[in-house]
């Protein structure tokens, strides 16, 4: 059996069962493993196109089917809530069907290709022309209709963090470059001053000391003088220290201050878009832990580094103007420092990166199983969430680990270079004292500069670790900032003071990644009209009231606000005017009160309290043992579903929004719970142009206008009267729920 040329071919556990298939001289060009039966359940089965037929063997089945190529058969594909669809068909309608999950979605578009390429080539005996428009041209992997890049080769390339990323801090530095300013003259003060008492010991060897042991009397005065010298600078040393330790400190704890806000709030900029791709774990770790890892460099270590490159220039000058020669041989060990510093430091780089990325999967463990601890509970899966964390920590470990292998070597490698070092000053200086061209002063001086010499050395090494340390984290969180908005900001924005609330569609489109989900929708919403938008599960409804609400860009079209396309207004005067009402109402950890009051921070109590009372809320808050000021515990865990639905359908009262976006508000509340939650939104919904997504149709009542969706594209609007005189999509939904409800209906009886 060959397959077919390309980067795809056959599952191997197929491939013998195909081949018994195949006649003398037929090819397997393409297949795809259709891993979903009819009622959606996990099954493999197999589509295959050879050069003269369509094999098929549906999932769970051991019989294959075939179909040559004739005239009017044809192979249709398309995506629908997330479920793969290959329909083949003939004159005389539907033949076969297969469903698969959409990572099998590329096999099923070059199955497509070859069936379409190598029908035309039968019927028409001409030889195959490859439609090289449907490939990418790089990495040659089918393309779907209308897809503008090749989802392979678009993949965000992954970059190593670099040093070099250390210096765009400097923005944020910048508002502090006189305290910095200070900071360093008191650096090189205090350094200086450093400097002074081994200085003092070599006349305090040779001029009292040593003639001292020769004979001669001790002169006081001489050392009360050094004594003196060396207590001066001991004091000055330890003031300038203490100087420059607390003003660059207070300096890097506000640089980490403001890197922190300006992270988060350009975080708060961003997208849906970029949150999808997103895991919360890793963004609390980059903005938390990876902010503090940042400040401490700049506050502690960056500091040292920079006390020890002064100590080593004023060394070096020192002894080069004392004993030129003597100085180069303290030197020797310095290249093979360099050295290891420069080969160790890259794969410390990317070991840190790495660290981070694994210890964001630690985070991960944790922010998703602390705000889910009910469910975790509910479905007794404490011990697998303990297991998980235990293997995301042991993951760390072993990334630590193999880390450590290379640090443990480097680091007292270097500390026996620098002992090397002062080996060697001190054969090399006791050979020139014992030729009489230095004193013991000059040589108890160059020890004493060479030991503080390599132990600046030494310090210097080990900042290699926490500098690539801070360049990963630094690294991280400039992937956040440099991230731009997919809904950005206009230029000159249109001032937004009063609207009427006419919301015109024209030719909307839009893809999420390489998937169209809206296709071609125009629609006019008159000012103060109520628009129920019904349709199956990822018909793209949702999709168009974030659309609407700006939280996406449209890829095609426009979205037109009294006229004027929204891009037009400044995003926050446009979401000011629309009050939104989720199926999962989220709560914030505060006060009944304070999460009415979230969009309108400063209103007044009586405010609250009419908004909660006009959603129906105010006599269940007065039951509370705090009333409003009751605490609400984190995502509302302290309330019924009803209970936060009606909190939130009041915090949208009280901003008094021209247009209101509910989606699927009762759908997750009992019949009693919804008839008072209906209420609250018939007082909502009253004077505003409403676009509302139900999952019960029944709850549409109200509505002026019903517009269906199905695969991205408007299929019928109306009122319920209209389209169901029409018995098209809308009738259907409408019988088969109907239906449904008489079926729960029987089961209760």
């Amino acid at each position: 059996m060959t397959t077919g040329s390309g980067p795809l071919s056959l599952p191997p556990h197929w491939q013998a069962d195909v081949a018994k298939k195949l006649a003398p001289g037929e090819n397997v060009l393409s297949g795809v493993e259709v891993d979903l039966d009819a009622k959606l359940r996990f099954k493999k089965g197999l589509v295959v196109v050879t050069s003269r037929r369509l094999l098929a063997r549906a999932p769970g089945e051991n019989d294959w089917r075939e179909w040559t190529f004739r005239p009017g058969l044809s192979l249709t594909h398309h995506d629908h809530a997330g479920v793969g669809h290959l329909q083949l068909l003939d004159e005389q309608g539907l033949l076969d069907a297969w469903r698969f999950t959409l990572g099998q979605n590329l096999h099923a578009i070059r199955v497509l290709d070859h069936f379409r390429e190598q029908r035309d080539s039968v019927l028409s005996g001409l030889p195959v022309q490859s439609a090289e428009q449907n490939v990418c041209p790089s990495c040659k992997a089918p393309l779907e209709p209308g897809q503008d890049e090749c989802p392979i080769c678009t993949k965000v390339l992954y970059t190593p963090p670099s040093t070099w990323t250390l210096f765009r801090l400097w923005r944020f530095a910048r508002p502090y470059s006189g305290q910095l300013a200070l900071g360093f003259f008191l650096m090189l003060a205090s350094t200086a001053a450093h400097m002074i008492p081994p200085y003092l010991t070599m006349p305090l060897m040779d001029n009292v000391l040593i003639p001292f042991q020769n004979g001669q009397p001790v002169n006081k005065e001489l050392v009360w003088l050094y004594m003196a010298g060396l207590f001066g600078s001991a004091v000055l040393a330890w003031l300038l220290g203490w100087g420059k330790t607390y003003v660059l400190a207070l300096v890097s704890e506000r640089m980490g201050a403001d890197l922190r806000s300006a992270t988060y709030e350009h975080l708060m900029k961003l997208s849906l878009e970029y949150f999808g791709g997103k895991r919360t774990g890793d963004l609390m770790s980059r903005i938390g832990s990876g902010s503090d890892r940042i400040c401490v460099f700049l506050s502690l270590h960056l500091l040292d580094f920079a006390s020890d490159v002064l100590m080593i220039i004023m060394t070096g000058v020192i002894l080069c103007s004392i004993n030129p020669m003597l100085a180069v041989i303290t030197l020797v060990p310095l290249p093979f420092i360099a050295w290891m510093i420069h080969i160790v430091r890259d794969r410390l780089r990317t070991g840190f990166e790495k660290i981070d990325r694994v210890w964001g999967e630690v985070t991960n463990v944790l922010a998703d199983t602390i705000p889910g601890v009910r469910v975790v509970k509910a479905f007794a899966q404490e011990k697998r969430e303990a297991t998980r964390f235990r293997d995301a920590n042991k993951h760390n470990l072993a990334v630590n680990d193999k880390l450590n292998r290379v640090w443990s070597l480097f680091s007292p490698t270097v500390s026996f270079l620098t002992e090397l070092g002062l080996l060697v000053v001190w054969v090399f200086g006791i050979w020139l004292v014992s030729n009489k061209n230095i004193t013991v002063g000059v040589l108890t001086l160059f020890i004493t500069y060479s030991s503080r010499f390599y132990g600046r050395l030494d310090s210097m090494s080990r900042i290699v670790s926490v500098t690539q340390k801070s360049a990963s984290a630094a690294k991280r969180i400039f992937d956040i900032l440099d991230h731009v908005s997919s809904v950005p900001e206009p230029a000159n924005p249109v001032r937004l003071d009063k609207i009427e609330g006419r919301i015109d569609l024209r030719e909307v489109g839009f893809r999420y990644g390489n998937r169209a989900v809206n296709r071609g929708i125009s629609l006019n919403i008159k000012a103060g009209e109520f628009v129920g938008l019904v349709g199956h599960s990822g018909s793209g409804k949702s999709t168009l009231v974030n659309l609407t609400c700006r939280f996406y860009d449209v890829s095609e079209g426009a979205i037109l606000l009294d006229g004027v396309d929204i891009r037009s207004f400044a995003v926050s005067d446009y979401r000011k005017n629309i009050g939104l009402v989720l199926q999962e109402p989220f709560l914030f950890f505060g006060t009944i009160a304070e999460n009415i009051a979230y969009g309108k921070p400063h209103a007044t109590r009586e405010e609250i309290i009419a908004s909660a009372r006009a959603a129906h809320a105010h006599e269940f808050i007065l039951r509370l043992p705090q009333g409003y000021d009751s605490m609400v515990g984190e995502r509302g865990q302290g309330l019924s579903g009803g209970e936060r639905q009606r909190i939130s359908i009041a915090r949208a009262l009280l901003i008094d929004p021209r247009i209101l976006i509910m989606d699927e508000a009762t759908s997750s509340v009992d019949s009693e719970t919804e008839k008072e939650i209906q209420k609250a939104l018939d007082n909502l919904v009253q004077g505003r142009t409403t676009i509302a997504i139900a999952h019960r149709l029944s709850t549409l009542h109200r509505a002026d206008r019903l517009v269906v969706l199905d695969r991205g594209v408007v299929m019928e609007e109306g009122s319920h009267d209209e389209l169901m005189a029409r018995e098209g999509a809308y009738f259907r939904l409408y019988e088969a729920q109907a239906r449904n409800v008489d079926t729960d209906m029987d089961d209760r009886e």
